[in-house]
């Protein structure tokens, strides 16, 4: 049984290494320096048995920490998703690792992609879609590169200072390695992106592209009314981060307005899994389509007239481009992209919906509880929200007692941003029993 995973005999190795005119595998790296060279021992466990390897991997599992409910967001949810997805996603015609660029043999592939586009772009208020990228937050420093590139000269980009830290990041490190600048929008003392400073900024004349957030990290829905004006007056785009979930139920992008949308499609029934993987999403205006990175999936005829499906554009994609490609992303997250389209398939608008109008019926619910048991006090008392708000803790110890009590009650309680301050997301997998029992914890601390 252990041999099982060992894809080389001795046998093997000894006729590749006569192949390769070398007698050991120590000759194989003679061009190495000495130096360079491990010379201690490997911390390689002994081989294991099938059922050792299940025995030795339930252990671990049973260390880490788990919950009944989670209450933590800042970009990812926890949320319910059909059983039948599991099946659906595992069916021949749809999962595989072969990489689409024959379409007469990957039907199934390119039709769940085109299916893919269609809905995001539904979603979003967006002409096109690609087929999907490697998460929010690169989707996002894709964006901001597809915007330098429309804007030719300009190589300047202002991002909200209520965008999430973690897409912040990503961007600056991309940014640093394209020659592109920068610049943060300071946000207003109610959570909000200050659009006086907006402005201001503009006027440079350098700026390609603005990227701001609905919600926002803090779970704020901010007014754009005039923003994108604002930005297309100064020859810029305006590039918007969402949560893709939350799309059926506010204003999308394309109704403000928006050149670009990007972000994290996990809300829509991915389950949580440790950072990954998720999905990133980005949809354009239709004259962007030649600068979007990734595939585009077309719908056509073939010789005896049945519809099918192809890749289309890949004059811009890096295996015939190479280095003059509009980006290195070649793939996607193919299989994340599969369970989403078979999610927003099987919920449909209403579906989509009610899930976001669960979430947010009982984070307006706790909130008002827990702001009610005088131990926090909210935030951005001014701002609307939709399932995730932000606390402060009228003591500076508090947030620590209450996460601690609420986790033996299997209740992860958020996300802890400060010593004072704590974002709570609330979703449709919280039942109204959990809920009651964190205000109890709130009210009894």
């Amino acid at each position: 049984m252990s041999h099982r995973y060992f894809p080389h005999s001795q046998e093997d190795i000894a006729s590749m290494l006569e192949t390769c005119g070398v007698k050991t595998m120590d000759d194989l790296y003679a061009d190495v320096p000495e130096q360079l060279k491990f010379k201690g021992t490997y911390n390689v466990p002994s081989e294991m048995s099938e059922h050792e390897v299940r025995k030795f991997f339930n252990a671990l599992g049973r260390k880490n920490t788990t919950f009944d409910t989670i209450l933590a967001g800042a970009g990812y949810y926890d949320h319910q998703a059909p059983a039948a997805i599991g099946s659906l996603i595992s069916r021949s015609e749809f999962l595989t690792a072969y990489t689409p660029y024959q379409p007469e043999i990957s039907q199934g592939t390119l039709q769940y992609i085109f299916e893919y586009q269609s809905m995001m772009t539904t979603l979003t208020g967006m002409e096109v879609s690609n087929a999907s990228m490697y998460d929010g937050a690169t989707a996002t420093a894709e964006a901001i590169m597809m915007a330098v590139a429309a804007g030719r000269k300009k190589n300047r980009i202002l991002i909200s200072a209520t965008v999430a830290p973690s897409v912040k990041s990503v961007v600056y490190t991309y940014a640093k390695y394209h020659g592109i600048i920068v610049d943060e929008i300071p946000a207003t003392n109610n959570g909000t992106t200050s659009i006086p400073d907006l402005e201001q900024m503009l006027s440079s004349g350098d700026v390609a592209g603005v990227v701001v957030a609905t919600p926002n990290f803090y779970g704020i829905l901010e007014d754009y009314t005039g923003v994108a004006d604002i930005c297309h007056k100064a020859k810029s785009l305006l590039i918007m981060h969402c949560i893709a979930g939350d799309l059926a139920s506010i204003k999308s992008p394309g109704e403000w307005g928006a050149d670009i949308t990007v972000g994290d499609a996990q809300s829509l029934g991915i389950p949580l899994s440790y950072g990954g993987p998720y999905l990133g999403f980005l949809c354009a205006k239709k004259s962007l389509m030649r600068k979007m990175p990734g595939r585009i999936v077309g719908a056509t005829k073939d010789s005896e007239g049945r519809r099918t499906f192809v890749l289309t554009l890949q004059a811009r994609e890096q295996h015939i481009r190479r280095e003059k490609a509009t980006s290195n992303i070649c793939s996607n997250q193919g299989l994340m992209a599969l369970y989403v389209t078979i999610y927003m398939s099987l919920l449909g608008a209403k579906g989509l919906r009610e899930t976001t109008e669960a979430g947010i019926a009982g984070a307006h619910w706790l909130c008002n509880k827990l702001t009610a048991t005088g131990k926090f006090t909210q935030t951005y008392p001014d701002s609307v929200y939709l399932n995730e708000f932000c606390l402060t803790a009228t003591d500076a110890t508090y947030i620590d007692n209450f996460m601690q009590q609420a986790e033996t009650e299997g209740i992860l309680a958020g996300v802890k941003l400060s010593d004072n301050n704590l974002l709570i997301a609330v979703t449709e997998t919280a039942s109204k029993e959990s809920l009651e029992k964190l205000v109890e914890i709130g009210n009894n601390l």
